[in-house]
């Protein structure tokens, strides 16, 4: 590894296997990043795109596998991180679960499941980070979600999930200021493929934006990355990705 690489910020990517954490791994790797890339189940993916981006001379790039609805996860997740690289500049917390939950067919256990991977996860992760976090002057960015503001139909649990991670992304800027920044993006309708208006088109979900087209995981990368190192006044801030469509009902 060059000298170079031995010095180069460390961000871990919770989710990075795939979909829009992957763009994320490609943009802060191509910002010179060496990469702790999470995973639960994707190791094919994640080995793949690691093969993709190690090149000599570059940073590296570490995997690493856990279950974020298991509760003492991620402390083990960011001790394992911390050995293997020595510090950690940055967290992205971007593993999510999605599914439906229409009230009539609500559970208990799928209302467990989805605070716990996309509210109590990025909570626990950032807190057994977060020594770490302050020594480098680092920040923490949390995907969060339009839905997290205005609820989507039939995704209730899904909504409140998002909803609690945009709350905990303010409180925590709070208590974990001046030391540690913590953001958040709400991304709009990413992927064409993972639509949750199943039954529309993307031609009809994109219209309801005022720029009138679906956004892109690279865009979302970009605001992780300008978040992460360019942003160095802000903190609580929740920045939509999203074409404008909160301006909509």
């Amino acid at each position: 590894m060059s000298e170079a690489a031995k010095s180069a910020p460390v961000v871990l990517v919770t989710g990075g296997a795939r979909r829009v954490g992957a763009a994320i791994v490609r943009e802060l790797h191509r910002e010179g990043c060496a990469i702790a890339l999470h995973h639960r189940r994707s190791r094919a993916e994640a080995e793949a795109l690691a093969a993709e981006l190690e090149t000599p001379g570059s940073p590296p790039v570490a995997l690493f596998a856990a279950d974020l609805a298991d509760p003492g996860a991620c402390q083990r997740l960011a001790e394992a991180v911390i050995e293997r690289f020595g510090r950690l500049d940055g967290l992205v917390n971007s593993a999510s679960a999605f599914f439906p939950t229409p009230v009539k067919e609500l559970t208990a256990a799928d209302f467990d499941h989805l605070m716990a991977v996309n509210a109590r996860a990025p909570l626990m992760l950032t807190l057994a980070a977060a020594p770490a976090l302050a020594r480098a002057s680092g920040a923490v960015v949390n995907i969060g979600d339009v839905f997290g503001i205005k609820p989507l139909p039939k995704f209730l649990a899904y909504s409140a999930s998002k909803a609690a991670l945009l709350m905990i992304t303010q409180a925590l800027a709070r208590e974990l200021a001046p030391a540690v920044r913590v953001n958040a993006i709400l991304p709009g309708t990413v992927l064409p493929s993972e639509l949750p208006e199943k039954a529309e088109s993307a031609e009809i979900v994109a219209a309801r934006a005022p720029l009138a087209r679906l956004g892109t995981p690279v865009e979302v990368a970009a605001a992780v990355r300008f978040l992460l190192f360019e942003a160095s006044y802000t903190t609580g801030a929740l920045l939509p990705v999203d074409g404008g469509r909160l301006l909509r009902t």
